[in-house]
Parts: C-alpha cells; sequence; structure tokens
C-alpha cells in the first residue's frame, strides 16, 4: 500500500473516531433534552467523566456538548414561554369577549397575570370613590389573611401612588424604597405577605385610575420592560371587563327604571346584540390567527361602516394624541380615530371614515377594537423580534464559530425555514445617509437591521447586524446572479428605510453549514465590494466583485482567480477541450502579434483564413465587443492567469 493511502486510511479513522466520540459526548445531554431536565441537571455528565478520570478531550467535547445543549434548552423554553403568552392573552381577550361573570374574568386575568410573569402573586385594587382609598378585590397566591383585606389611601404604599400617578411604578425591594409612602398598616401586610420586589400598573378608563393590577414576588427581582408592558395589556382587559360589567349594569338599571321599558329593551338589545356580535368576532380572529386588518373589516361590518388601520404617520397627529391621552375615540371631522397604544406607546389607530354620528356603544366597539389590534401587534412584534434574534445568532456563529457542528447548524437553520445545503450569497448592506448625532444614527441601524431581517426571512435567510451595517446570507435562485441579488436587495432595503442603502455581494457559496470558512471570507469578500461601490459613488447601488472585471480580483482576493478565469474565457476552454480546438493558442498568438492575423498565421504556421475562422469563433463565444480596450485587457489578464495557474476546468 502507497503512503499516501496510508495517511487517507489515517485520516479516516481519525475522522471516524473523532465522529463518534461526538455523539457520545452529546447523547447524555439529549437524553437530558427529552427528559426536561433542569439546568443544574447538564453539569452531572462533566463531573461524572472528571470522576472517572477520563482524558482530556473527551471531558472538552462533553463541555462543549453541554453549552449546545443548553442553548437548545434555553431556545425550547424561549418558544414555550412565548407560547404562554400568546395563549394568556388569546384566552383573555376570549374571556373579555364573551363576558358573563365580572368576577371570574377578574380572578382569569389576575392567575393569567401571575403565570405569564412567573411571580409568587398577583393581585388587583379597585379604587373606592366614595371612601377616598383603594381596596384589594382579587389575589392570586396570597397566604396572609390581613394581606387580602388591605385598605390603602391615594398615595399611600406603591398602589396607591400608582393609582394616584396613574403610572407604573417597580420596585426591586419594597422596604428600602422611600419613593413613596410607607404606613404601619400596608407595610404590616406585606411582611406578613412576605413580598419584597413589586410591580403595579394602572388600571384606566380614559384618563381616569380605577384600580391597580399587581405582580409581585417574595424575593428580590428586576423586571424588564416588555414584562411591563405586558401586564399593563392585562390591565387594559381588566379595565375594559370592568367598564364593560358597568355598562351591563347600568344598562339594566335604566330599563328597569324608565317607563318607556318595551322601546328602551328593543334598542338596548340591538346595540347589546352588536356589542356582543363585534367581541365574538374580534375573539375568533384572535383565535385563528387573524391579523389588522381581518379586525378592521369586522368592525366595519358591525358599525357599518369603513374601518382602516393606519400607521401613526398617516393619522391626524392632534386627533391621534387626544385619543392616545383620553383613551377613548374621538372625532375628527366626519371620521372617528381611536389610538392603537400598548404601554404608553403608539402603535397606530383604527380610522372609521365618513361616519360623523356615532353612538357610546359604537364608539366603545371601535375602541376595543383598537385594544385588540394592540394585543395583535404586540404579539405579532414579539414572534417576529425573537425569530429575528435568533437568525441573527445563527448568521454570528456562522460568521464567528467555525467549529460549529454543520448538522446543528443545518438544523437550527431547518428550524427558520432556511436551508443552509443550497448555494448563497453573502451581502453587505450598509446606509449612506449621514445621521444628525449619535442617536439618530443608532435609530437608522435599528431600522436597517429590522428590514434587513424581515427581508431574509421572506426570502429563507439569515441577517445580523455587523460592522456598523447589516449583513444577509440569501438563497441563490436558479438563473440568478450575485449582482441581480444585490441590486434587488439595495432597492428593497431602501425602500423599506426611506434612504439609500449600498450593498455589496460575495460570489455564490455553496453549502454554507459545510464551508464556514468560505461564509467568512464571502463576508469580507462582499465588504470590500461595498467599500470599492462606495468610492466610486455609487451609493445605494448593489455589484459583486465580476462586476468590476479584472479589479474584482482585487475585491474577491486571491481565491477568485479561477472565477475569474471562468468568467472570461471559459467558454474558449470548454469549447477547446469538447472540440480539439487551439482557439486558446491562437488568442495568445493573436495578441502576441499586436492582434495581425497576417503575423498570426505567420507565428502559427497556418492560413490566415484559417486565423480569420478562429477569432470568428471567438467572437461568437465571447461576444460581438471582444476586441474593445477594456475587454482585451482583461482577455489578456485571463490568459496569462491560466498559464500561471495551470489548466482551469469549467
Amino acid at each position: 500500500m502507497s503512503s499516501d493511502h496510508v495517511q487517507s486510511a489515517e485520516r479516516s479513522a481519525t475522522v471516524t473516531g473523532a465522529a463518534a466520540q461526538q455523539s457520545s459526548a452529546e447523547a447524555p445531554f439529549l437524553e437530558l433534552l427529552a427528559r426536561g431536565a433542569s439546568a443544574d441537571a447538564y453539569e452531572q455528565p462533566v463531573l461524572l467523566a472528571r470522576a472517572d478520570g477520563r482524558p482530556a478531550e473527551a471531558i472538552a467535547g462533553l463541555e462543549h456538548a453541554k453549552v449546545l445543549a443548553l442553548r437548545v434548552r434555553a431556545e425550547l423554553e424561549g418558544r414555550r414561554r412565548r407560547e404562554a403568552e400568546l395563549s394568556a392573552l388569546f384566552e383573555t381577550a376570549h374571556d373579555l369577549a364573551g363576558l358573563r361573570d365580572l368576577d371570574a374574568v377578574l380572578q382569569a386575568i389576575v392567575q393569567r397575570a401571575r403565570s405569564l410573569l412567573g411571580t409568587d402573586i398577583a393581585y388587583l385594587s379597585l379604587n373606592d370613590p366614595a371612601r377616598g382609598d383603594t381596596y384589594m378585590r382579587v389575589t392570586e397566591g396570597s397566604v396572609a389573611a390581613r394581606f387580602q383585606q388591605l385598605r390603602l389611601g391615594m398615595g399611600e404604599g406603591l398602589g396607591g401612588l400608582v393609582a394616584q400617578t396613574a403610572r407604573p411604578y417597580v420596585t426591586d425591594d419594597y422596604f428600602k424604597d422611600d419613593r413613596f409612602q410607607h404606613t404601619l398598616t400596608i407595610d404590616s401586610g406585606v411582611r406578613d405577605e412576605g413580598l419584597v420586589a413589586i410591580l403595579g400598573v394602572p388600571l384606566m378608563l380614559g384618563h381616569r385610575v380605577i384600580g391597580v393590577l399587581f405582580a409581585a414576588d417574595r424575593r428580590a427581582r428586576v423586571f424588564e420592560r416588555e414584562q411591563i408592558a405586558l401586564l399593563g395589556s392585562f390591565a387594559a382587559l381588566a379595565a375594559a371587563a370592568i367598564d364593560t360589567a358597568n355598562l351591563l349594569t347600568e344598562t339594566r338599571a335604566a330599563l328597569a327604571g324608565l317607563e318607556r321599558a318595551n322601546e328602551i329593551i328593543q334598542d338596548r338589545s340591538g346595540v347589546i346584540e352588536r356589542a356582543s356580535d363585534i367581541h365574538d368576532r374580534l375573539a375568533e380572529l384572535v383565535l385563528r390567527g387573524g391579523g389588522v386588518h381581518d379586525v378592521a373589516a369586522a368592525v366595519s361590518q358591525v358599525l357599518d361602516g369603513v374601518v382602516e388601520f393606519t400607521e401613526i404617520d398617516t393619522a391626524p397627529a392632534k386627533a391621534l394624541e387626544a385619543s392616545r391621552v383620553e383613551g377613548h375615540a374621538v372625532r375628527h371631522r366626519d371620521d372617528w380615530i381611536a389610538a392603537v397604544a400598548a404601554g404608553g406607546e403608539l402603535l397606530g389607530a383604527l380610522v372609521l371614515r365618513g361616519h360623523p354620528g356615532l353612538d357610546p356603544v359604537d364608539q366603545r366597539t371601535l375602541e376595543r377594537a383598537a385594544m385588540v389590534t394592540s394585543l395583535l401587534l404586540l404579539a405579532r412584534r414579539s414572534a417576529a423580534e425573537a425569530e429575528q434574534r435568533v437568525r441573527g445568532e445563527l448568521l454570528d456563529d456562522l460568521l464567528d464559530a467555525r467549529d460549529r457542528d454543520p448538522r446543528l447548524l443545518r438544523e437550527r437553520a431547518s428550524r427558520l425555514d432556511a436551508d443552509l445545503d443550497a448555494t448563497h450569497v453573502v451581502l453587505a448592506a450598509r446606509l449612506d445617509g449621514t445621521a444628525a448625532d449619535a442617536d439618530q444614527e443608532a435609530a437608522a441601524r435599528r431600522r436597517l437591521w429590522s428590514a434587513a431581517s424581515h427581508l431574509a426571512g421572506t426570502r429563507h435567510g439569515l441577517a445580523a447586524a455587523r460592522d456598523g451595517g447589516t449583513v444577509l446570507l440569501l438563497p441563490l435562485d436558479p438563473g440568478d446572479t450575485a449582482t441581480d441579488l444585490a441590486r434587488r436587495t439595495a432597492t428593497q432595503l431602501g425602500v423599506a428605510v426611506h434612504e439609500a442603502v449600498t450593498v455589496g455581494a460575495s460570489a455564490p457559496v455553496e453549502k454554507p453549514a459545510a464551508r464556514p470558512d468560505a461564509v467568512v471570507a464571502a463576508y469580507e469578500e462582499g465588504r470590500r465590494c461595498l467599500d470599492a461601490l462606495r468610492l466610486l459613488g455609487r451609493t445605494g447601488d448593489g455589484a459583486a466583485a465580476e462586476d468590476f472585471g479584472f479589479l474584482g480580483l482585487l475585491l474577491a482576493g486571491d481565491r477568485d482567480i479561477g472565477g475569474f478565469v471562468e468568467r472570461t474565457i471559459g467558454q474558449l476552454v470548454r469549447y477547446d477541450e469538447r472540440r480539439g480546438t487551439d482557439l486558446l493558442r491562437t488568442l495568445d498568438a493573436y495578441f502576441a502579434c499586436a492582434m495581425s492575423p497576417a503575423r498570426t498565421k505567420d507565428d502559427l504556421h497556418v492560413h490566415v483564413n484559417t486565423v480569420a475562422q478562429r477569432l470568428e469563433r471567438v467572437g461568437r463565444l465571447l461576444g460581438a465587443d471582444w476586441q474593445e480596450p477594456g475587454r482585451v485587457l482583461e482577455i489578456q489578464l485571463a490568459l496569462r492567469l491560466r498559464r500561471l495557474a495551470g489548466p482551469v476546468r469549467p
């Protein structure tokens, strides 16, 4: 057996052994994932291996497998958490749509808020205008009787401060926080319950606070902005439930006290039926995954008018702000505007066109539709941001962690509907506008990343923020070129962010999961193309290295010499190989003889007609402009590079 064969066998055995060792390292962690073990359990396989005195390579493999398994576990837990959040919001909206028992709905809201935020306790207090204080209405997880019977004066305790200021408040350590007024009664109740960290958000009806929704832990904890916004959404649902219950109570009292009972009953029955109808429709839309435009269409049918969802910049600014502040739909000329907001953030508006006359129930219907729309937008945004982060992390791993297991990369990509075994192009994108300050520049970069992530999601690719711009990994469709993809991407991103976006593209990369080094090199190539475009003043355009002719070699790096030769004279190479002709040798002689057919025929020892026929064939293969000065330079360079590098095979 030759030495080459021995070395090949040794390498094969090494690869097989490494694969077996990797599989052995992953097995205990896959079992832990399958049975949903806690994070602490993932240390045990490593500890056992060390105790058994296993080799350092095996322990390192276990450590690597443990890190990957913990990431998969975190990903699974994140997905379960997002599914639980969406389910809780949808179920609560459904309860509100079919409101029958106010206490049951409030209890469900508190239970779901506690579960959603993962707190030890959640509770809801309502204001008592007659006594000028606020009292506990519903608790979940409470164990102290004194706490469950607390009454807070306006401005007393954290809840009193929320009720007084109509703003969310959060404390990491209640007894060390001096922003609100401590009283012996309140502190005793909180101490009996053992609470430490407390978050409170107001229940609002218009600009009036009617109570407070709380989530609390018996340990120090920092509540994140998303958790505060979600609890605010539950508070909006609770306020709507109370408002609806009050409306039903007022309706019943009016029916009982009015002499024209029959006429009023008929009128109110129609109104309530319409309200119930829209609630049922909205609940159905939410449960089957409808969008904001589906909500607008459903409300249009109930209100017998045209309802549209509009973005912030297209809605009347003053009317939109008034609706946000007041919490009600407001009239604007012949239209009605209902702000779509969540946690103080404006997300858009529902606009009822050409309907100046609107009774209070129809107005509330429009307002509740706006609230459901805000919940849908928040839920969709959370899901979209999570997917964008996952796509960005996967692309970062391709660019930064070159020792990643290709199989795991493919599995992660498959969950994102991306195929890393297909041919892809790496694109580097950057904004070309000049920002006034650092904050505006950061906001512009975030817009570019968001637009690129959306484009990657629709194209089954990946996107990540990087080096002051954005990098995309997009599949290359059959018949498409890297240049076409770069120009199309520059146009689409520019339209999305309303600014000029320049895009540089790499040469196509086959099976990027198995070739992380090629992905890294492709990204550098795309960045060089991007820099070249900007230096040439072609901002807002897209291009690949092949668009720069022989200058593309400087952009693509030395690995693309073969690609340049193939693009320039590849057809001649293949023609000579198939037909046994001498087109390449004829072309070399033609250029060496100052492009003189007569001198060329002497150099080749053939008839001048033979030279003419061969040059005619060259023209048909390379194009009619092959003797233009620029093309001549590229062809001569390709011929010389081919001689230096050896024969180029297609």
